[in-house]
């Protein structure tokens, strides 16, 4: 029976429990008890966001570290990964929330430079392809700190460089793009996000995520304005695509920083795709007689471009089975059964305790592999 089952587990984390390596761990543990020495091939995946390194450097990525500007401007290491000439860049690693101090919020002044010393980083070691995976930003400013590392300069009306952070881009009187590092245009930029949004509006970065970074009601209006304006002085610098790009699907993504990634001249993607292209998920696919892909909660977010919808709807393509696990289950069968995935087995099932299930995630973990391999590989 070995011989007849292939399991691929295509997995993100469950965030603040386990990595999406751990995942893949613990699951095929508990599969491997049923069924000793089941063939399974482990590829952590992640959609963009925090994670998207991790998952690249357990493909066989190298991992680069290098010291950066973190959010509020003090140093921190960050990783990127590089393979050949391709480099898996994340924000989040320079620019992330978790890179402020606990209970820490600056919605108003935290900067993505560090984000462009991490791209800065992947040209010198010779990447010719650059995914760069956005999501879990600690910023709202547009990309502007990314740009300025970059070689932009963002000036207001005495001619000084405007403050870091998007609440000083409503001071911004010119643009200048021309001392842009030059090896961007040989480049390849893959703008890689699990979210859509425009720059500015009410589906905007500032509205729809500025309150996760810690932004008030009147911070949320001083942003978008300020990053409307942002735009409207990029506009008489760069031209109407500046409009276009902030109008445009992933400028929004990780506050703003979707929106400078496209003036680099970037292509949006939908960050589960682009990753699953980068790790060679379709080979790894046509070996698999199941697929086991999940995340810390499948809830209606997850249908929206992220990781397990991602894995699920490339299954279904290649008429591969798909199981989930999860900790927490928020969809209904038939939600799940047209998103592709055949049943979810969240830790809540074997221990109905939330805070157990938090504290215990892997063990628990393990016995719904179990009952997985029950099911079936039986």
């Amino acid at each position: 029976m070995n011989g007849a089952h292939r399991v691929l587990i295509a997995a993100d984390k469950f965030k603040g429990s386990l990595t999406a390596v751990q995942v893949a761990e613990r699951v095929t543990a508990g599969l491997r008890r049923v069924v000793p020495g089941l063939e399974v091939e482990a590829m952590p995946v992640a959609d963009g966001g925090d994670g998207t390194v991790d998952a690249a450097v357990a493909a066989g990525f190298e991992r680069r570290e290098v010291r950066v500007a973190g959010p509020l401007g003090d140093e921190v290491t960050a990783a990127f990964a590089l393979s050949g000439d391709t480099a898996v860049v994340e924000m989040a690693e320079a620019s992330g929330l978790q890179r402020l101090p606990a209970g820490v919020f600056a919605p108003l002044t935290a900067s993505t430079y560090g984000s462009g010393e991490l791209l800065r980083a992947a040209l010198d070691a010779g990447a010719r392809t650059i995914v760069f995976g956005v999501g879990g930003s600690a910023t709202t400013d547009g990309g502007a700190g990314m740009l300025t590392a970059l070689g932009a300069r963002f000036l207001d009306a005495a001619g000084e460089p405007v403050a870091p952070g998007g609440g000083s881009l409503g001071d911004l009187a010119t643009a200048d793009l021309s001392g842009l590092d030059p090896r961007l245009e040989s480049v390849e930029l893959v703008l890689a996000s699990d979210v859509d949004n425009p720059l500015t509006g009410p589906k905007g970065a500032p509205a729809v995520y500025g309150p996760q970074k810690g932004a008030s009601p009147d911070d949320v209006e001083t942003l978008d304005v300020a990053l409307a304006h942002f735009a409207k002085v990029l506009g008489e610098s760069v031209g109407p695509e500046a409009a276009e790009h902030a109008a445009a699907p992933g400028a929004g993504a990780a506050g703003g920083i979707g929106y400078g990634a496209l003036l680099l001249g970037a292509r949006f993607r939908p960050g589960i795709e682009v990753m699953l292209d980068v790790l060679g998920f379709a080979p790894a696919l046509e070996r698999a007689t199941l697929v086991i892909t999940g995340e810390g909660s499948l809830d209606e977010q997850t249908l929206h471009g992220k990781a397990p919808a991602g894995v699920a709807a490339a299954a279904r393509a290649a008429d591969k089975e798909v199981v989930a696990v999860c900790g927490r289950l928020a969809l209904a069968p038939e939600a799940l059964g047209r998103a592709g995935i055949r049943r979810a087995y969240p830790l809540t099932e074997a221990e109905p305790d939330v805070a157990k299930c938090i504290a215990d995630a892997g063990p628990i973990l393990e016995r719904v592999a179990e009952r997985i391999a029950e099911d079936f590989l039986g």
